[in-house]
């Protein structure tokens, strides 16, 4: 159980991602998670450099689609804002979400990477399907009241993987 959640991947901000690196393993399309990851928590809005980003990955080729456990509306509207698809009330951890992004973006699991802040939800839920994953520090400390809890979860799952030297 703890192998699932292992990132492929560890960076501090997006922007550490190597996408050279990601070509070279096939990369295609990439999953992202909303909240703390391309948007601080509960943020109606994508910051510029994070429009100029998004879009620039799309220039580079790759395709884009966003995964959350948020309502319809409000990834609908930050969807739009970087003209990417999405996949609402993903349940995450659960595949049904993962599939549904990589089936949107018209790629296979090994071609897709997923991006979130969350061990609990996208890391592990990207193993699920064998995706290849990235876990990033969270944008800001505000959070959800149920991410908070799960975050004590998460310290301590940390704190495993690291004496198991597998984080």
């Amino acid at each position: 159980m703890l192998k699932l959640l292992v990132p492929c991947m560890a960076v501090n901000t997006l922007y550490d991602i190597n996408l050279d690196m990601l070509k070279q393993r096939g990369i295609r399309g990439i999953i992202f998670d909303l909240d703390n990851t391309i948007i601080p928590w509960n943020s109606p809005d994508l910051c510029p450099d994070m429009q100029f980003w998004l879009s620039q990955l799309s220039g580079e080729g790759f395709k884009l689609c966003l995964v959350s456990n948020n309502g319809k509306k409000r990834v609908r509207q930050i969807a739009t804002q970087c003209s990417a698809p999405f996949v609402a009330r993903a349940l995450k951890p659960s595949r049904t979400g993962f599939r549904q992004a990589v089936q949107v973006m018209g790629l296979t699991p090994a071609e897709v990477a997923v991006v979130g802040d969350q061990l609990f939800t996208d890391i592990l839920g990207g193993n699920r399907l064998d995706l290849f994953t990235i876990w990033v520090k969270p944008l800001a400390p505000q959070e959800f009241i149920g991410t908070k809890i799960t975050r004590q979860l998460e310290k301590l799952a940390i704190r495993l993987l690291k004496t198991t030297g597998r984080l």
